[in-house]
Formats: structure tokens, C-alpha cells, sequence
């Protein structure tokens, strides 16, 4: 039976390490992967954000650059947001949701749309896939945290595997052995 155990804490210890070392691996390539897609948008922070003038090519930039692109979108609006804008724009050019009274394009023949309110599907498109790249990356470090977590746990149960259940616990212990032990214990 101690065989058993022996056998089942190595299984569970290599288990560990190799949930681990794959967990880093994969925290590491999904990290390498936001950066790469990020960067190669070229996006560079604007002079008002709080990245001014530097490629936006991790996660944390990203969301930055997201939150700079709300204001903008807000100063634009008049402080409105999607839901709160006319759908059309009248003759006048005000915003209305009112189809009928709506301003009609002779060319489509259809009513003129609010260009403003169609800015927010634009923006909130974009900062929600900045946003995204911001979760990933740090999904992407929990994930190395929690495989480092898991190869260190593997390797302390494997030390605790072999000391405890190893073949020099199995071996009798002298007299002096035990008396260096126990003197050991009361010191």
C-alpha cells in the first residue's frame, strides 16, 4: 500500500508541474498575442490622454486609449450618449427619433440619420474591443500566476512525496538516530 501512495504522489506531483509549466506557457503566448495584435494597429495615445504620443501595445494602453476615445466621443455629442441622441435629424438638423418629421435624403430617399449618434456605434465598437484586449491580458497573467502556483505546488508535493514516503523513510532508524532527533525537537 505504500507503494501505492508513493506511485500516486508522483503522478500527482508530475501532474502539477506539467498543468503548470503548460498553464505559463499559454499565459505567456495569449500576453504575446494582445501585444502583437495591438501593436500592429499602429494606435498612438493622443496629446490628452495619459499616453501621449506612444503606441498603445499592451492591455493597460488600451484601456487608456479607450477611455480617451469616450470623452472624445462625448465632447462631440454635446455629452450625450447613444440612447439619448435622436435616431434622425430634422430639416433644422436637430435631432429627432420621429421618422416622419425627419429630414429625407433625395438621393436614397430615405430619412437623413443622426451622423453623431452613428459616431457612437464607431466608438463604442472600438473601446470594446479595447477593453477586450485589456481583459485578455490580464486573464492572460492570472494565468501565468496561477501556473506558477501550480508548478510550485507540484514540486513541494513531490518533495513531501519522496521525503515522507521515499525509501529512506522506510529504512529503520538507529537508536542514535532518534536520540539526535528527539534532542534536536527539545532544543
Amino acid at each position: 500500500m505504500r507503494k501505492l501512495f508513493q506511485y500516486g504522489g508522483i503522478a500527482a506531483s508530475i501532474t502539477l508541474i506539467a498543468f503548470g509549466t503548460g498553464s505559463i506557457v499559454m499565459g505567456v503566448q495569449g500576453r504575446d498575442t494582445v501585444r502583437t495584435e495591438l501593436a500592429r494597429e499602429q494606435i498612438v495615445g493622443t496629446p490628452d490622454s495619459t499616453i501621449p504620443g506612444q503606441k498603445v501595445d499592451t492591455g493597460a494602453e488600451a484601456q487608456a486609449f479607450a477611455k480617451v476615445m469616450r470623452t472624445h466621443t462625448l465632447e462631440a455629442t454635446g455629452g450625450q450618449t447613444y440612447a439619448q441622441m435622436g435616431r434622425y435629424l430634422d430639416a433644422n438638423g436637430k435631432p429627432t427619433n420621429d421618422e416622419k418629421s425627419a429630414a429625407v435624403d433625395p438621393k436614397t430617399n430615405k430619412p437623413v440619420e443622426n451622423g453623431l449618434r452613428n459616431m457612437w456605434v464607431n466608438e463604442t465598437a472600438l473601446t470594446t474591443a479595447l477593453n477586450t484586449a485589456y481583459f485578455a491580458e490580464s486573464v492572460s497573467t492570472y494565468v501565468i500566476v496561477m501556473g506558477i502556483a501550480l508548478l510550485l505546488s507540484g514540486a513541494g508535493f513531490l518533495v513531501l512525496t519522496l521525503r515522507v514516503l521515499g525509501p529512506e523513510a522506510t529504512k529503520p532508524r538507529s537508536t542514535r538516530e532518534i536520540a539526535a532527533s528527539e534532542a534536536a525537537l527539545t532544543s
